[in-house]
């Protein structure tokens, strides 16, 4: 997966502020996991979205790796609660398919 989103040649610079927020932390885990069972671990191509542990053992978080993001919009469509928030990354290092 993580080698596919290498040939999208998206680029994201380590200090910019995030372009994927969440308007409330908490519906990932108490409505999207116990309802839907997470499909943010499931809709996004690029792997962005995982549900990892939470360190004392008594659940789980919803962990957003934007590194990944391919900007695709994937997930500001799919999510059931409407609660991720995309913007345009700064500096535009959006995408460039490269023998297209």
């Amino acid at each position: 997966l993580l080698s596919s989103v290498a040939l999208t040649g998206t680029n994201h610079e380590g200090d910019q502020p995030p372009h994927l927020t969440l308007a409330d932390d908490t519906i990932p885990v108490k409505r999207n996991l116990a309802e839907f069972d997470g499909p943010e671990g499931r809709f996004c191509p690029a792997g962005v979205y995982e549900f990892v542990p939470l360190e004392d053992g008594s659940g789980q978080r919803l962990q957003i790796n934007a590194q990944n993001c391919i900007h695709c919009k994937t997930c500001d469509i799919k999510d059931p609660s409407q609660n991720i928030n995309w913007v345009v990354p700064e500096g535009g290092g959006g995408p460039a398919y490269n023998g297209m």
